[in-house]
C-alpha cells in the first residue's frame, strides 16, 4: 500500500478529490437539483431538509451531517485514510454550494437528467474512491460496509443505501415520478461508479483445449503470460487432453487468439471475463482495498 505522504501520492490524491468534488458538485447542481431529482446519500437528505427549511444550504447540511458518520468511522479505517474522506467531504460540500451560487441551470428533459447526473455522479464518486476518499454519507456508510460485506461491489451498496433515501425523498415531496427517475440515475450512477474502481482490474482469462499444447504454451510463455496446465478428458473420445488456462489484459486478446489458430485451427478456445485478478503482473490484495 502507498504512503498516504509521499509527494506523488498526495498530488494524485489531491489532484483525484478535487476533479471528483467539482464533477460531483455539477451534477448535483446541472443535473439533479433544477430537475427536482431525487438524489441518494446524505445530499439527498439534505435536500429534503431544504425543502422544509428553505434558509438552509443543501452542502451544509450535508457536511454537518456526516460528522457523527466520520467519527464512527475513524475507529475502523483511522485517520490516515478519514482524512482524505474529510478533504474530499469538504470540497464537494462546499462546491455544490459555490457551483450552485455562481451558475443558475434550467430544468431538462428528466431523462436526460438522470441518465447525464448519473453517470457524472457516478464517475466523481468512483475518481474520489479510487484513493480511498468518500464524500461522506453513503459512500462512506458503504466503505464501512465493505469490510463486512466483501463480495458487493461498492457500487451496489451505495445503490442499496441510496433506495432508502429514495423512498424517503418520494413520501416528502410527493413526487412518485421524480424519485423513480432518481432510481434510474442511482443505478447507472452504481455502474460508472464499478467500472472506474474495477475497470482497470478487470481482464480476462481463456480455457484452450488443443492437440497441439506444447506449442501453444511455448508462444504464450514467450508473450509474458502466465500459464496452468490442467487435467481434461474428453467425455465423447474419453481421450486425455491437456487444458490450458491463461489470464491476460484485455489488449492481448487478439494476440492470444492468432497464437492459438496458427498453432492449431482445430483448437477449442473459451474467452470470460475475469473480475479481478491478484497475482504477479496484475494487482495486489490490501486489507482496505475496494
Amino acid at each position: 500500500m502507498h504512503t498516504l505522504f509521499s509527494p506523488a501520492r498526495l498530488v494524485k490524491v489531491f489532484f483525484l478529490i478535487t476533479v471528483g468534488a467539482l464533477l460531483y458538485a455539477i451534477a448535483f447542481n446541472w443535473f439533479f437539483q433544477p430537475n427536482e431529482l431525487a438524489f441518494g446519500g446524505f445530499t439527498g437528505v439534505a435536500q429534503v431538509v431544504h425543502f422544509l427549511a428553505p434558509m438552509l444550504p443543501v452542502g451544509t447540511v450535508t457536511l454537518v451531517m456526516n460528522i457523527p458518520l466520520f467519527v464512527i468511522g475513524v475507529r475502523k479505517m483511522g485517520w490516515k485514510l478519514l482524512a482524505v474522506s474529510l478533504g474530499a467531504m469538504a470540497a464537494s460540500s462546499l462546491l455544490v454550494d459555490i457551483v450552485g451560487s455562481l451558475f443558475t441551470f434550467a430544468p431538462m428533459e428528466p431523462l436526460l437528467a438522470c441518465l447525464y447526473g448519473g453517470a457524472l455522479q457516478g464517475l466523481a464518486l468512483g475518481l474520489m474512491l479510487l484513493v480511498n476518499a468518500t464524500t461522506g454519507g453513503t459512500e462512506l456508510l458503504a466503505r464501512l460496509l465493505k469490510f463486512r460485506f466483501r463480495h458487493l461491489s461498492i457500487g451496489r451498496l451505495c445503490l442499496m443505501i441510496d433506495l432508502v433515501v429514495i423512498f424517503l425523498y418520494a413520501l416528502v415531496f410527493r413526487n412518485v415520478n421524480n424519485a423513480l427517475y432518481g432510481i434510474i440515475a442511482l443505478t447507472i450512477s452504481s455502474k460508472v461508479m464499478d467500472m472506474v474502481i474495477y475497470g482497470s482490474a478487470s481482464a480476462k482469462m481463456a480455457y484452450i483445449i488443443s492437440d497441439a499444447p506444447d506449442a501453444i504454451c511455448s508462444q504464450l510463455l514467450d508473450m509474458g503470460l502466465g500459464i496452468t496446465l490442467l487435467q481434461g478428458k474428453g467425455a465423447y473420445t474419453g481421450a486425455a487432453k491437456k487444458v490450458i488456462l491463461c489470464a491476460f489484459k484485455r489488449g492481448q486478446i487478439a494476440a492470444i487468439k492468432a497464437v492459438v489458430m496458427a498453432a492449431d485451427p482445430h483448437a477449442f478456445l473459451i474467452v470470460g471475463e475475469a473480475h479481478e485478478i491478484l497475482g504477479e503482473g496484475f494487482g495486489e490484495y490490501s486489507s482496505d482495498s475496494l
